[in-house]
């Protein structure tokens, strides 16, 4: 959501800014706000006109057949001010749902661009893999080694799942406890452990209601199933003033996550890369405007260190304001070397929303005590996405024998195995 007067008295700068991501249909908030602003002044002047009137029946000499008359203007005003109530009600929810689907701003710092091709490597880490055989793709090891199989959950659940068995499913929980472990004992998160479904004002709160709604699923009339952690952790505080010193709050949860991918096709549908049903570690943080960028920056780097842990080579990619997400101010892209598709792709994304989700979700702190409340800003990223990292080590630590070597760092999760056969 959109604070409307910084919109209004900053329009050629937010046009721009919107316009820099896509967003060229502004044209109507000026026009609702005006129209807003006229039918205000007016209202307030029909009510001091119906305060005159009232007043009128307090004045020496004022006749019964003078009151009644004064009785009927006054109803007669109060029928006028009804009307233009609900009318600027009427304007105030088209203005409000308007908002919903306009993204937010992107931040100075954000590269101009109009889509990936704008898109600048920030930095990288390790030498990408050049194995010295034909490497294979994740779902062709996953088969081979019989761990992932895709046939038997498409006769479950149709396509675009999957079933993790053996080592597969043991390596899938490693890495959700290795994750865990790692942000909440050296990086100072909480662990949250928060509900797959939730309700529809929760969505709305994040950003992903109404825009994506074809995206989501749908669980009951009011429920949704939860497409990121985001979305409860976020809402774990909405509508809560909290405290500048408890600030910043930091959480990482694991959950199972659910997203149509109405949008996604080509190879990518292929295996594991997108499906309709994953699990994911997410972090979220709550900070004040002074220090978002910083956090911003440390959340970054705390998803990386999963990654150099790993020893999996990988590159930040700062996004640039075309192909940022919907409620993004600045983003940074993870993407992991994957030697099987020869090609980096994405394994975790960290967004710093300003006070955009804050402002829908109505998350504010109180800077000191008697000062006014101010929006909080939210930042959160994938700290990892498990099954992305699953293809990561598949590809990246595969044999020629087409067995897998477990990396160090996650070895006492497997049990002490060193290679999946």
């Amino acid at each position: 959501m959109h604070d409307v007067k910084y919109l209004l008295e900053n329009y050629d700068l937010a046009a721009a800014r919107l316009e820099s991501r896509g967003y060229t249909d502004l044209g109507w908030l000026a026009e609702l706000a005006e129209k807003r602003r006229v039918m205000v002044g007016q209202r307030d002047g029909l009510r001091g006109d119906q305060k005159k009137v009232s007043d009128s029946f307090k004045l020496p000499g004022t006749t019964p057949e003078m009151r009644e008359e004064l009785r009927e203007r006054s109803k007669a005003i109060g029928l006028q001010i009804d009307a233009m109530t609900a009318e600027l009600e009427a304007i105030e929810a088209d203005l409000e749902n308007r908002l919903m689907y306009v993204p937010n701003l992107p931040d100075e710092l954000t590269p101009v661009g109009p889509d990936e091709s704008g898109n600048v490597v920030a930095r990288a880490w390790g030498t990408p893999r050049q194995l010295p055989f034909k490497a294979l793709e994740h779902w062709e090891l996953g088969e081979k080694l019989n761990i992932l199989d895709f046939e038997r959950a498409r006769k479950i659940s149709g396509a675009r799942y999957v079933i993790y068995r053996g080592a597969g499913a043991r390596l899938e929980r490693a890495l959700a406890a290795f994750m865990l472990d790692i942000h909440t004992t050296e990086h100072g998160y909480t662990e949250i452990l928060p509900p797959f479904l939730v309700l529809e004002q929760c969505m709305r709160g994040t950003g992903q209601l109404p825009k994506f709604r074809e995206e989501a699923y749908v669980a009951t009339d009011e429920m949704f199933l939860i497409p990121t952690a985001e979305v409860p952790v976020t809402n774990m505080h909405r509508e809560e003033i909290l405290d500048a010193k408890d600030l910043p709050l930091k959480y990482a949860a694991y959950s199972a996550c659910f997203r149509r991918e109405a949008g996604s096709y080509g190879r990518d549908v292929k295996g594991m890369t997108r499906v309709h049903q994953f699990q994911k570690v997410e972090l979220v943080k709550f900070t004040t405007p002074e220090t978002s960028e910083e956090e911003h920056q440390k959340l970054t780097a705390d998803a990386e260190r999963i990654l150099q842990r790993l020893e999996l080579p990988y590159r930040v990619m700062e996004l640039c304001s075309g192909d940022i997400g919907f409620s993004a101010a600045r983003c940074f892209d993870l993407e992991v070397w994957l030697p099987g598709q020869q090609a980096f792709r994405e394994i975790s994304s960290c967004s710093n929303f300003k006070d955009f989700q804050a402002r829908r979700a109505g998350i504010r702190y109180r800077p000191a005590p008697g000062e006014k409340p101010r929006f909080v800003h939210t930042i959160n990223g994938s700290g990892l996405a498990v099954g992305r990292t699953v293809i990561a080590i598949l590809e990246n630590y595969q044999q020629e024998d087409g067995s897998i070597v477990v990396p160090t760092a996650l070895r006492p999760y497997m049990g002490g195995l060193e290679v999946i056969r």
